[in-house]
């Protein structure tokens, strides 16, 4: 059997509302995934606190692009940056995202009844 693709979220913003683990959590995290045989870490994802300047969105976008480099230059084999959705993913392609969620910029927005 193949091993199960997956990232880890980060909650970059800190927000109590948002799952995900820590950046200080991260490495020693990232490192026992890796050593799990059915499981293979392609990368990591995150869904920062809402912003509508630009520049205040890509600065958690880049915080997570900087863990994800430095997974990468400490050996880590991954290859997806999961960040963004229809109202940040400008700045979350500036940052080099490489899976973006777009479903409402698609779909529009849901209605909860």
């Amino acid at each position: 059997m193949a091993p199960l693709n997956i990232c880890l979220q980060v909650n970059i913003s800190g927000e109590i509302s948002k799952s995900g683990i820590t950046a200080a959590e991260l490495t020693g995290l990232a490192r026992q995934v890796a050593l799990l045989p059915n499981l293979r870490l392609r990368g990591l994802m995150a869904i920062p606190e809402p912003e509508l300047e630009l520049a205040r969105q890509r600065a958690p976008f880049a915080r997570l692009r900087a863990m994800f480099e430095q997974l990468r230059d400490d050996g880590m084999e991954m290859d997806t940056l999961s960040m963004g959705m229809s109202a940040d993913m400008t700045a979350a392609i500036a940052e080099g995202a490489t899976i973006v969620r777009v479903g409402s910029a698609i779909f529009g927005s849901r209605t909860y009844e």
